[in-house]
């Protein structure tokens, strides 16, 4: 691909930093250049992507139905679909759209793109279709379920009953039903496999920026939309560079080298906070830190062994030192800040009562484990502090490092013992959004394949529980479902789960203040349309 001369005076800028240190340049004013560590950024296709990461690139390159207003998610506002109708028995969605949107192929977008999508969405049965699948669609029930009245109107019939402002929510959160080019997607299907291996590296969307390269691990640019619907977006090009080390992220911000820094240690972003150039963003995200163990293990499986783990971790401690910046204490699967979220059940560090329970499992000497943790901050810190407080118990963790997809994939594929991550969706302003992720399990096979469910990935399976969450998601009295949500709760408690909340996220972020309108939002749908910089094109 040739290179603008645009482009090269980006890399010309970024460059600049690796001489001497009195070199300094500013960003080019029509571009906005990101920091931040790419390293589980391993697919764009929609359908595939895993991590927050990969949903704020995605949500740039296509538009969906709906969108949820960043200082209000509760609020749904208008994208592709211009308004919607939820019918009388609650049973069916119909969307009607804009009839002035095209691909950046030039392609016009028709409700058969929006059919299309949702249909290979469940057809691929990927990471993303999960949420869906929860929902009661599947491949061989997609194809009935969703219609075009006419070019311009979309009809979902819900499979099961169920909470449609939910469903509403879910498009405008999850960034998996950015509506695709079925034209240009199918003319680079290979062995059936819906354009997943070109979407990998491509995109096919309508969204307000192009992809123009993506190299791995190292630079992803995005280029503007000049025909978008919405306007044309303020800035040039996105660039968006891969960094390692944060240190390296928090020198090129402070010499203006970046115009935002995301994934930073929380030593550099409190090193930046009295620098007058900058502002430390931070949004509460409805994701948690966990400590996750596999009931296939046998250890695990032993309901007093999980309980010992649970009297294994300072959360405390952990919150204290390692996650001011990254995260805060929370102890429960649905997010802090609900009307039905009960408060933390207050477990401590606590060695003598772990060894007891340990004794009473038949394990008095503890046992040998691994922990799994990607190579990143805070995972790994977490992940110390974790081993250093089982190891006082017996419980002898190696830890295993990695990145996202070698560590991650394990889980996915049911082969590990213990592992520090992140996740708990909670993007959708509803008890349900964090219930799904973290708890719900509906079939516990290994054939269901539902990846993208915890619950599924550890094994955890209570009948009496899904059946809990599916009645707490359709009762219409408010005051009901808020205590149905709390049972709930507390029954998830008493099981002794296999997965251990001990921290809420809060996603740091350093912008220049030169740089005008960037909202992070609380659901990792980040749109970048309208960001400025000061001097820069408006």
């Amino acid at each position: 691909m040739k290179r603008s001369p645009l482009a090269g005076a980006c890399l010309l800028a970024l460059s600049l930093m690796m001489g001497s240190g009195a070199a300094y340049a500013k960003t080019p004013p029509d571009q906005l250049i990101i920091g931040m560590n790419m390293n589980n950024l391993l697919s764009l296709d929609p359908a595939a992507m895993t991590g927050n990461e990969v949903v704020g690139i995605v949500v740039n390159l296509y538009d969906s139905l709906v969108e949820l207003d960043p200082n209000e998610l509760t609020n749904v506002r208008p994208a592709l679909a211009t308004s919607w109708d939820i019918s009388p028995d609650r049973k069916t969605l119909i969307f009607h759209l804009r009839d002035d949107v095209r691909f950046h192929s030039g392609n016009p977008l028709t409700a058969e793109d929006v059919i299309w999508s949702m249909r290979r969405l469940l057809h691929l049965n990927l990471a993303q279709a999960s949420v869906w699948k929860s929902y009661g669609f599947s491949k061989q029930n997609i194809d009935s379920l969703i219609s075009a009245p006419d070019a311009y109107t979309v009809q979902i019939v819900l499979p099961k009953p169920n909470d449609p402002q939910l469903v509403i929510y879910s498009l405008g959160a999850l960034g998996n039903l950015g509506v695709l080019d079925s034209k240009t997607v199918q003319q680079h299907a290979v062995n059936n496999d819906w354009g997943n291996r070109w979407l990998t590296t491509n995109e096919a969307g309508s969204g307000p920026f192009k992809l123009e390269t993506w190299q791995a691990k190292d630079v992803l640019r995005m280029q503007r939309n000049p025909h978008y619907w919405r306007d044309a977006p303020k800035m040039n090009r996105v660039v968006l560079r891969h960094f390692q080390e944060s240190q390296t992220l928090r020198l090129m911000i402070e010499k203006g080298d970046l115009d935002i820094a995301n994934n930073m240690a929380v030593s550099d972003i409190n090193a930046l906070r009295n620098d007058p150039q900058l502002t430390v963003e931070a949004v509460q995200k409805g994701t948690v830190y966990y400590v996750a163990m596999s009931m296939k293990e046998p250890h695990f499986a032993n309901p007093k062994v999980r309980e010992a783990v649970r009297y294994l971790i300072d959360y405390q401690g952990i919150n204290k030192a390692l996650m001011p910046g990254y995260g805060v204490l929370h102890q429960r699967p649905i997010k802090a800040g609900m009307p039905s979220t009960l408060p933390d059940p207050g477990y401590k560090l606590d060695i003598p009562r772990a060894r007891k329970l340990l004794a009473e499992a038949g394990y008095p000497d503890g046992f040998d484990t691994t922990l799994r943790v990607l190579a990143d901050q805070p995972f790994l810190n977490i992940a110390i502090a974790v081993q250093s407080t089982l190891m006082q118990a017996g419980i002898n963790a190696k830890i295993i490092t990695g990145t996202g997809n070698q560590i991650y994939g394990a889980m996915r594929e049911r082969k590990f013992d213990m592992l520090v991550g992140r996740g708990g969706s909670g993007v959708e302003p509803h008890p349900h959004s964090s219930l799904r992720a973290l708890v719900y399990n509906p079939d516990n096979s290994d054939q269901a394949r539902l990846t993208n469910f915890q619950g599924w990935r550890t094994s955890f399976y209570d009948r009496p529980l899904n059946e809990m969450i599916d009645s707490a998601l359709l009762e219409r009295d408010p005051k009901k479902q808020i205590a149905d949500y709390q049972q709930i709760q507390l029954r998830y408690d008493a099981l002794i789960p296999a997965m251990i909340p001990l921290s809420q996220m809060v996603d740091s972020v350093v912008v220049r203040n030169e740089v005008k309108n960037f909202q992070s939002h609380p659901s990792a749908t980040t749109f970048l349309r309208d960001v400025y910089k000061t001097g820069g094109e408006q």
